[in-house]
């Protein structure tokens, strides 16, 4: 058997090589000659797989190792009776991270409390759903659209322009489909509220682009977030210079969440064998390089909650290094783009993180299984 893999998927040797012979190639140039006689292909978002690279091949099983899955032609893989699989919540830890990490940073520039913000979430997936469950942990507001989910369930749902009208920290989480695409227009952005901070972990063209760029000119009491953008690897220097904080599409780049999403699609491919998987995840990943943390009990929250997430991850680290990549001419910056993925430095979970607390403290133990960290009694 031969397999084509993305060489930016982590352990595809380990979990894969006992199959047969692997090849490897960057992302956005896998095409039809590439395929030659491979029966798997295994990708990542940058690499749409459609009946144009598949249509005459032997490819029989295609594996993204994404949440998303709107670069794979389903339709077609269903009509040619092409197997697939893709890693749902794989990453969704280190894009709540994210979140959280560029939360702190508009706080602080701001001089705000973040307990005293309403937050919307747009999508309530498996990333969305769990920045909810983390928000709503901390004891913060927090409205919720998705519209698919309360037509199926009903429940505490709001409308898109409710949202828009009551909340003034947004965060988006939708895949990316018709009914999405531009879902944050410049009639929609002109709308948000007096200082509201907008945070897209979700796909570029969620947001018109150049609407944002046009309405963060106008209103400078507005704050932007942006890990996602419109012709990636291509980016408009010009927003990203708007923007207080700009990433290259890493918000979900963690270690672990990288290597989840391999683990699932192995999984997925033994599941389409009929075999039972022989490698597991929990005997590849490397130890945390930080595995504790004690605090004092007289600690005061908000401290902690910036000390904790900052420990794991903190997003200025990204924004700098993307910053300095804007430079030369389009082909240049979108080289940098992706080398910067390509390259990107071991990231870890805040969930991994055990803290212990000297003496009685029921507000930061509250904290600390909030924010998914193992609490140590």
């Amino acid at each position: 058997m031969r397999l084509l893999a993305d060489e930016n998927i982590p352990l595809v040797e380990a979990f894969f090589s006992g199959f047969g012979e692997i090849r490897r190639l960057p992302g956005r140039s896998l095409d039809r000659a590439a395929l030659a006689d491979a029966e798997v292909l295994l990708v990542r978002s940058v690499t749409p797989v459609d009946r144009a690279l598949l249509a005459g091949s032997q490819v029989r099983f295609v594996g993204t190792c994404t949440i998303g899955t709107d670069h794979l032609d389903l339709e077609y893989f269903a009509e040619a009776g092409i197997a697939w699989a893709s890693a749902p919540g794989c990453n969704a830890r280190g894009v709540v991270d994210y979140v959280l990490g560029s939360l702190l940073v508009l706080a602080e520039d701001e001089g705000v409390d973040l307990a005293s913000r309403t937050y919307g979430v747009v999508g309530a997936g498996q990333v969305g759903g769990r920045l909810i469950e983390v928000l709503r942990g901390l004891g913060w507001r927090v409205q919720v659209c998705d519209p698919p989910r309360q037509a199926a369930e009903g429940g505490d749902f709001v409308s898109l322009e409710r949202l828009i009208e009551t909340c003034d920290t947004l965060s988006l989480h939708t895949p990316l489909d018709a009914g999405t695409r531009h879902l944050f227009d410049a009639d929609r952005l002109a709308r948000l509220r007096p200082g509201a901070w907008l945070i897209n972990a979700s796909r570029g063209a969620v947001v018109d682009n150049a609407a944002l760029r046009a309405c963060l000119r106008q209103r400078p009491d507005m704050r932007a977030v942006l890990d996602v953008w419109e012709g990636e690897p291509g980016v408009d220097p010009e927003l990203a210079a708007l923007c207080r904080l700009a990433t290259p599409h890493i918000a979900g780049h963690s270690l672990d969440g990288k290597q989840r999403g391999t683990a699932q699609i192995y999984q997925a491919f033994c599941a389409w064998r009929g075999e039972e998987p022989r490698v597991r995840l929990e005997a590849l990943l490397p130890p945390d390089w930080l595995r504790e943390i004690t605090l004092d009990a007289g600690a005061e929250p908000h401290w902690a909650l910036a000390t904790l997430c900052r420990a794991v991850y903190d997003p200025r680290r990204d924004d700098a290094d993307f910053r300095r990549s804007l430079v030369g001419d389009a082909k240049a910056r979108r080289l940098a783009f992706d080398a910067l993925r390509k390259g990107y430095p071991v990231r870890r979970e805040i969930d991994g993180l055990r803290v212990g607390v000297a003496g009685e403290a029921p507000d930061l133990q509250r904290l600390v299984r909030a924010l998914g960290a193992t609490w140590l009694a």
